[in-house]
């Protein structure tokens, strides 16, 4: 009676460990070949730090990747304050309105990214805006807005409005109503929607693509560029982006964790 339910353990375990060796493979080849001590990208040969010196060195690079940090902030602030404003006002809206918007904001989240690309490629050439800097900012802060709308709005949900009403009573403008009560209880998921927009702006590449000029690159286009030739420096760049997201991604674990555990002793006494 147990046996098969043995086996299918073994079995399930077994695919999982296929998968998570399929996921994560390649990601730690990159990160051992970026400390190979000579040019081969398929061939050990010592421990260096070649790759790295080459890649702070080449301005190129550094170009990039301060291009790519810098749009990920503005991105991030930019989109975080647009979509909290948006999922607040939102959630005082009649609910016909608020689920119009709310299919309406999941276009962005829904659609191709190439799609997007294009449209907003169409869209500036229309416009004959010049392609640099300013465009892909403001497309990340289009496809990044959506995200934080989504990762606030399932909180807000579960606020007591009477909170909000009880403020007003008391003499709070809605402005401050908004920052002493909305706010407060909303932040974690304001602080995870602003880490969702700044993974998804620092790694875009397809959209970014296509709304970029001018030769401002970020680091996914500057990687796409050099894989098309044998250049071990693109494994240093490669271990800094995936370092970068990790950080992110253990942040958002971590740190809303630790706010719960120092809240929770102030709400049971």
């Amino acid at each position: 009676m147990h046996k098969p339910n043995r086996i299918w353990n073994i079995f399930s375990k077994t695919m999982i460990g296929f998968s998570l060796l399929f996921f994560y493979l390649p990601i730690v080849y990159i990160i051992v070949f970026s400390f190979n001590g000579k040019r081969s990208l398929s061939e050990l040969d010592g421990f260096s730090l070649q790759w790295y010196e080459k890649m702070f060195a080449d301005p190129i690079m550094m170009d990039s990747v301060v291009v790519t940090i810098l749009i990920a902030v503005l991105a991030t602030i930019i989109s975080t304050l647009l979509g909290t404003i948006t999922a607040i006002g939102l959630s005082k809206c009649g609910k016909s309105f608020r689920n119009a918007v709310e299919r309406v904001n999941e276009l962005p989240v829904m659609n191709p990214d190439i799609v997007t690309g294009i449209s907003l490629l169409m869209l500036f050439s229309a416009l004959a805006v010049s392609k640099g800097f300013v465009t892909m900012l403001l497309a990340h802060i289009m496809f990044c807005t959506p995200f934080v709308i989504l990762s606030i709005m399932p909180k807000l949900r579960t606020l007591d409005p009477n909170l909000t009403d009880a403020a007003l009573d008391l003499g709070c403008t809605p402005f401050q109503a908004m920052f002493k009560v909305i706010v407060p209880q909303i932040r974690p998921a304001i602080f995870t929607g602003a880490l969702i927009a700044f993974t998804m702006s620092f790694d875009d590449f397809v959209i970014s693509y296509f709304v970029t000029g001018d030769g401002v690159q970020n680091i996914s286009i500057l990687v796409y560029t050099m894989s098309k030739r044998v250049d071990p420096s693109i494994n240093a760049l490669s271990t800094l982006v995936i370092l970068i997201i990790t950080v992110a991604l253990l942040i958002v674990n971590i740190v809303p964790h630790f706010l719960h555990r120092k809240k929770t002793p102030l709400e049971t006494k």
